[in-house]
């Protein structure tokens, strides 16, 4: 018998949810504080180009993605393109898109390079992520890689990804970003290859969009949840705009600490374990231009100083005549921690800081190039996996009967991206519909 199922968030995995639970025969409403849906995977408009807020790529690799676009009509015109990796380190520029570059990358020596190559060849092929929970990040990079490779390329990437929460995260994440990039490369020629669609996930959700209404799925824009409430037989859902609407069950799929203030019924020790969940958020700026940067599409940064974390150049990937009219659009994201000051600096202040460490990294470019600047903040976007994470999380099902928790927090064993999040809104669905659906998390890796 099908029942009445309330999914408060509009993401990528409230998406998956609610289009997984309708095709298993459930009565399904999502409701989506912001006016369209997408979430931190959303388009959104730079100058006259539509095309996503933060930065986003699909490997060969990624099965739940390629699955999922298949299933909207969209897998086939993928373009999967040969990407370079760069360096900036030392005030030059390196590549490291090949082995040849590997070995001849100037910051290393022969040993340190040996020791690097081997830490990552060592990594990706380890198997059983959950013992490295129990070591940190730093301790584990130092006995593989060394103390002049971990200060000179691990510590860097860590602190512009982490902060200093790098010294409470688990090796599980250097195996789990290992893993993933590995997937890049072809076997055999080893070459990245790296996907996207034309249009980006703006086509995405428009076909998404009309999946959910072939579905049955009522989507309901513009709808803050403030308040969910026990009631007779089932739940009751408030929402700032005065809506009240009524449910057999729900699922909210928002930030651990957002959870914990929508249901004053959750239990104190709910709520601490919700709200001890550590996120970095992103102050991630876009800027198209008229001519490109250099020729990676990514270049990690480990020279001090510089005010974000990598410059993604996606016309090294998407082809820009054809999408981005000749400009050169580029993403320069500064992930820091959820309650970090800086994400009140201004735009205009951002931008001043912004393109001044750009005019020091590539001597070519001038803010005259600049043909719109426009910066997203978001708070809560990675949690930060810490030493025996799995074993901190609250479970999904709550101390409310049919109120359930699914969020980007129980990704226990990989990198925050779209494959992995599509990945944990399937093996939800399959456990919210049974009658005594486990306590645990429930993301394994595939």
């Amino acid at each position: 018998m099908a029942e009445r199922w309330g999914i408060v968030g509009g993401g990528v995995l409230g998406l998956t949810l609610a289009h997984r639970l309708a095709k298993l025969g459930q009565d399904v409403t999502l409701f989506e504080a912001a006016d369209r849906i997408g979430g931190l995977a959303s388009p959104w408009t730079i100058g006259d180009l539509v095309w996503d807020r933060h930065y986003h790529v699909t490997l060969l690799s990624d099965t739940f993605t390629r699955s999922l676009l298949a299933r909207l009509g969209l897998e086939r015109e993928m373009e999967w393109v040969q990407t370079r990796t760069g360096f900036y380190t030392d005030g030059h520029f390196y590549s490291m898109s090949s082995a040849l570059e590997f070995l001849a990358f100037p910051p290393l020596g022969a040993l340190e390079k040996l020791r690097l190559g081997a830490t990552i060849f060592y990594a990706s092929r380890i198997r059983d992520w959950k013992r490295l929970e129990g070591i940190s990040v730093s301790d584990w990079l130092l006995r593989w890689s060394g103390k002049r490779t971990f200060e000179k390329i691990w510590l860097p990437l860590l602190r512009s990804k982490l902060g200093e929460n790098y010294t409470t995260t688990s090796a599980a994440f250097i195996w789990a970003t290992i893993a993933r990039m590995y997937k890049a490369r072809r076997t055999g020629v080893k070459k990245e290859m790296l996907g996207y669609l034309p249009g980006g996930y703006a086509r995405v959700f428009d076909e998404f969009a009309k999946l959910l209404a072939r579905d049955g799925v009522d989507v309901k824009l513009s709808h803050s949840v403030t308040k969910i409430q026990p009631t007779k037989g089932g739940l009751k859902l408030e929402f700032q705009n005065g809506v009240i609407s009524c449910f057999d069950r729900a699922v909210v799929t928002l930030p651990a600490p957002a959870a914990a203030q929508v249901c004053p019924s959750f239990t104190q020790d709910e709520v601490s374990r919700l709200q001890a969940i550590p996120y970095q958020g992103v102050v991630c700026a876009s800027l198209l231009l008229k001519r490109p940067l250099g020729n990676f599409y990514i270049t990690n940064i480990t020279e001090p100083g510089v005010p974000f974390t990598a410059v993604i150049e996606m016309s090294a990937l998407v082809d820009p005549i054809l999408y981005f009219g000749g400009r050169s659009l580029v993403y320069l994201p500064k992930y820091l921690p959820s309650g970090d000051p800086a994400f009140g600096i201004s735009d205009q202040d951002l931008e001043v800081e912004f393109l001044a460490a750009l005019e020091r990294m590539y001597p070519q470019f001038t803010s005259r190039d600049v043909l719109c600047f426009r910066v997203s903040r978001v708070r809560h976007v990675l949690p930060i996996p810490t030493v025996n994470y799995s074993d901190l999380l609250p479970p999904m099902k709550t101390s409310v009967p049919g109120l359930y928790i699914v969020n980007s927090s129980q990704i226990v064993n990989g990198t925050l991206n779209v494959n992995e999040t599509i990945q944990l809104a399937e093996a939800a669905a399959r456990q919210l519909v049974v009658s005594d659906v486990p306590c645990g998390v429930c993301a394994p890796r595939s």
